[in-house]
């Protein structure tokens, strides 16, 4: 079993990166880990499901839920809103997993704000022209909006020095085990160990009980 506590994972880059997909494999790789699913107002791209993927919400909903204080984080990105639910990572700490989190950077600095023990992964493209192909290959965007992102991408890039960690994503299976490695490290964190000198104590006491059978046989 894992030594230490559970903490939130927050896994962010530009769009087109592909933190998603790496953020519900280590979910599906990892059986003490969850993913937050964020509710957003924009609508779902193909394959997406609700309450998988994301709580697709009105404009209306996401109102009420900013005003009734559910929300740990929620920002405007590229034209619609996103933002993570309070009761996903509380319930998900709570229930001795590490919750993964895929939201944008300005999402990340408000969940380190609100968690101390919060660890956060900023996954980068290995260049910007795959980065280019990876946005264009979505069919989900016209010339426009994929300016936008890669005009968004130079201040996200910006924000790298704030993380804990960085993952290329240049081989996703690589990327992936990249992540795993983060995750394994950041359980079996001293800090994060809360019986840790009770555990020591144990070992201590049984190994003075051993050396004083040797010396006395």
């Amino acid at each position: 079993m894992p030594l230490g506590q559970p903490f939130p994972l927050v896994i962010a880059a530009p769009s087109g990166t592909g933190k998603t997909s790496l953020a519900h494999a280590l979910v599906g790789a990892e059986r003490n880990a969850v993913f937050s699913v964020s509710a957003t107002t924009r609508r779902p791209r193909a394959g997406e499901r609700d309450g998988v993927d994301y709580h697709f919400v009105s404009e209306a909903d996401f109102d009420r839920m900013i005003g009734e204080g559910e929300l740990v984080e929620w920002a405007t990105v590229h034209g619609h809103r996103y933002g993570t639910p309070w009761s996903a990572v509380r319930d998900g700490l709570a229930n001795g997993h590490t919750v993964v989190l895929d939201i944008d950077i300005q999402g990340a600095r408000h969940v380190r704000a609100a968690f101390d023990e919060a660890v956060l992964v900023f996954i980068l493209p290995p260049n910007a022209d795959e980065l280019r192909r990876r946005l264009a290959g979505r069919n989900t965007e016209g010339e426009e909006d994929l300016r936008r992102r890669l005009s968004g991408a130079l201040n996200e890039l910006d924000a790298v020095a704030e993380f804990d960690y960085v993952v290329v994503n240049d081989d996703f299976e690589r990327a992936l085990q990249s992540l795993e490695a983060i995750f394994h490290a950041e359980r079996h964190a001293v800090p994060r160990v809360s019986d840790l000198t009770e555990r020591v104590r144990v070992i201590k006491d049984r190994i003075r009980d051993i050396l004083a059978q040797e010396m006395h046989p």
